[in-house]
């Protein structure tokens, strides 16, 4: 539900899109998001659940809210970095790394630091990699790119989500995933290859 929740960002991206730099948004575009989308519920839906769900309490309507919330922070990110087409995109990772770390820095427990060092070494994985390369990749597309494009694409997450829990955890796919999965490629090849859902007419 979580991952279901966030991956509305794709749609406040396009709408930001257009409010920000008068990009057209076209009824094609909102049907290649939509199918991107159920692709997506499809997946989620395939997932074993950890818990019963007993219906909604407070409890999972702040989850809602948090996904949302993250949804809409990571939409307003990519506006901001869209704007700021002339600034290598290495530099806005590392003024995030910067932000993240002052803001995190009074949760840190510095008189437990890891001793392992695997865990050193995971750590400096996770930040020359996962933050460092990764970013410095994504803002540099999201400066290249047409908002409704990175929308489209960012939909491939949970497709890559579910290949590392079949290769690393060796979680059973199920139809359904396989469903989904065709469905987000289909609509990202059809948003960025520019596909219609109808011949537009000849001329005479």
């Amino acid at each position: 539900m979580a991952i279901a929740v966030y991956n509305t960002q794709p749609f406040i991206l396009v709408a930001l899109g257009a409010i920000f730099f008068s990009e057209r948004i076209t009824a094609t575009k909102l049907m290649w998001l939509g199918i991107a989308f159920t692709g997506v519920l499809l997946i989620v839906q395939a997932r074993p659940s950890t818990a019963a769900y007993a219906g909604p309490d407070a409890a999972y309507i702040s989850g809602v809210l948090m996904a949302l919330g993250a949804a809409f922070l990571y939409a307003i990110a990519a506006i901001v970095t869209k704007k700021l087409g002339d600034m290598p995109p290495h530099l806005i990772a590392l003024i995030h790394v910067c932000v993240g770390t002052v803001m995190l820095a009074p949760f840190a427990d510095l008189a437990n630091l890891p001793t392992d060092s695997r865990a050193w070494a995971d750590f400096v994985v996770m930040g020359a990699v996962y933050t460092g390369l990764v970013f410095a990749l994504l803002y540099g597309a999201i400066q290249k790119l047409p908002t409704h494009s990175v929308g489209a694409l960012s939909f491939l997450y949970p497709i890559f989500a579910m290949v590392v829990d079949f290769v690393a955890f060796d979680h059973k796919l199920k139809p359904l995933q396989f469903v989904g999965s065709a469905a987000i490629l289909i609509a990202a090849a059809g948003m960025n290859l520019g596909w219609r859902f109808h011949k537009a007419p000849v001329a005479d």
